[in-house]
């Protein structure tokens, strides 16, 4: 039994996803057009909308694979572990470091804006999803305020760190949890 895409599936979505990255490194995403995603991973038109109806769902698919957060994890935000919804932090500032470091990923914040408003989308959609089933003590907070607050504190790191290319993944990700963790503990009781 097959649970997942098949293979040339995959390869179809991996090079759509690898054209768009190298294009978004070259110049402001909403420069980019379908078709020149097309001609970068050589896919017919056709093929594209058969896996996604624009290029920002492509876009939101890709990030959404970065923050490996597709499966929820409600019983560890059920038990106070603010680890463990923040989990997708640190290895998404590693892949950016990686690639900065390997010369693929320039930290240049110039035309990024509409990239980082998707990211910011896509994780507080992920977000919201673990928080309606992590109440603490406190409902003041509904889980959509707190998971807008996570993912733009998170968003607002990364602009931070495009401007100060010096420090390094864990140092951001601190900064970020510094900014993060007073509150979910305060709301979550954890």
């Amino acid at each position: 039994m097959n649970s997942g895409p098949d293979r040339r599936v995959q390869k179809t979505r991996a090079l759509l996803h690898g054209a768009l990255t190298s294009l978004v490194h070259e110049k402001p995403y909403d420069d980019i057009v379908v078709k020149e995603i097309l001609g970068r991973a050589n896919v017919g038109r056709s093929t594209f909308y058969d896996h996604y109806r624009d290029k920002d769902e492509l876009l939101e698919r890709g990030i959404r694979k970065m923050l490996h957060l597709d499966a929820p994890s409600r019983a560890a935000c059920l038990h106070g572990r603010t680890d463990e919804l923040l989990r997708f932090s640190l290895p998404f500032l590693e892949h950016i470091e990686r690639s900065r470091d390997e010369g693929e990923l320039p930290l240049d914040s110039g035309g990024s804006a509409t990239v980082h408003e998707h990211l910011r989308r896509v994780l507080e959609s992920l977000l919201v999803d673990e928080l309606r089933g992590a109440r603490g003590s406190s409902d003041v907070v509904p889980p959509h305020l707190l998971a807008r607050h996570i993912a733009a504190a998170f968003v607002l790191n990364l602009e931070w760190w495009l401007e100060h290319p010096t420090l390094s993944a864990r140092e951001v990700d601190a900064g970020f949890r510094a900014f993060v963790v007073p509150t979910l503990t305060h709301t979550l009781g954890s």
